[in-house]
């Protein structure tokens, strides 16, 4: 424990960006089985659709979510960025996976192990990178049993993220000194942290590519790396105490399923400190999440104009339906 008794528990979410909102519902929920936890906009620009998946509650450390801008330029990967989101599944849903992924004509790669562990490593539809890890503590978290993927090979939660910088020492001094990771593992130039009990989904692992240049986000990157903290008096803490170490953090932002704060890793990759509450249920019950177009109450009175800014979305019919 650090910070004055507060923890980063472990990832919130991951969100990166698509060029097609349809095709990326159907990557995600229909190949790898995550389910459609919200469909609603970008609060900062609801002109694009903002999509979440996770398991069946969208429980945190499960949830990757993505900002649809169609006709955005392709994202560059590079330093200053995180390059990999890595989920964790059962050791021995390897060969499930494998297959699954042969059947639907998608490239991967196996392994070599990294710290002892296997993993498949692909790309979705706008060339974001993905892994997934064969994680030994994977059954202690429960798999989607609704979805399209058999509950015992399914997706349990986040592994790891990756980032990648030119310098790895100034992130890791703020990660350890003002988050509170500690250092688990080294190999050749990857640096791994964990934080709060270790495991999956508390996971970041620090690529030092000392002569690579910055990358790009847009279209296939990541945009932003959301860590866990339980509640709202929490968050104002980690707010101040960021800021009097020099970060430039931002307000509070509300969300509507949690609250946000935001501000740059020393390496240039943007980190967010995102509540564990309220959750999604909010607005929306259990049973039928990411079935409507939902929008927070002060964007309501102009739903009519959002709603016809939006670019239809192909598979929104199957997915309101499954």
């Amino acid at each position: 424990m650090s910070n004055n008794g507060r923890e980063i528990s472990g990832i919130h979410h991951i969100t990166a960006i698509t060029a097609d909102a349809g095709k990326n519902i159907d990557f995600y929920s229909n190949l790898l089985g995550l389910r459609t936890i919200k469909l609603t906009v970008n609060y900062d620009d609801p002109s694009a659709y903002h999509l979440y998946f996770g398991d069946e509650k969208g429980a945190p450390g499960t949830v990757l979510t993505f900002f649809a801008w169609p006709g955005a330029v392709p994202g560059r990967p590079g330093t200053g960025q995180a390059v990999a989101c890595s989920f964790s599944i059962p050791q021995n849903a390897m060969s499930f996976w494998a297959d699954r992924l042969r059947k639907q004509g998608i490239s991967f790669q196996q392994g070599p192990k990294r710290f002892d562990d296997d993993y498949i490593r692909f790309s979705d539809p706008d060339g974001l990178k993905l892994e997934l890890v064969a994680d030994r503590r994977a059954d202690e978290k429960p798999g989607w049993a609704g979805g399209p993927v058999p509950e015992r090979s399914a997706i349990r939660c986040f592994h790891n993220v990756t980032i990648r910088v030119r310098n790895h020492e100034p992130t890791a001094r703020m990660i350890e000194n003002s988050l509170g990771f500690v250092q688990a593992g080294e190999s050749e130039n990857l640096y791994r942290f964990e934080t709060g009990r270790g495991g999956a989904a508390t996971i970041i692992d620090v690529v030092e590519s000392a002569d690579e240049p910055m990358g790009r986000v847009a279209v296939g990157s990541i945009h932003h790396i959301a860590w866990r903290t339980p509640n709202d008096e929490e968050q104002i803490g980690w707010r101040l105490a960021l800021a009097q170490k020099g970060f430039n953090v931002t307000q509070i932002i509300d969300r509507l399923y949690f609250r946000s704060i935001y501000f740059r890793e020393p390496g240039g990759a943007l980190f967010e400190i995102a509540t564990d509450e309220p959750g999604f249920t909010v607005d929306e019950p259990l049973d039928e999440l990411g079935t409507h177009l939902k929008l927070p109450p002060w964007m309501e009175r102009n739903r009519i104009q959002i709603e016809q800014n939006l670019r239809p979305i192909e598979s929104w019919k199957a997915v309101k339906s499954s």
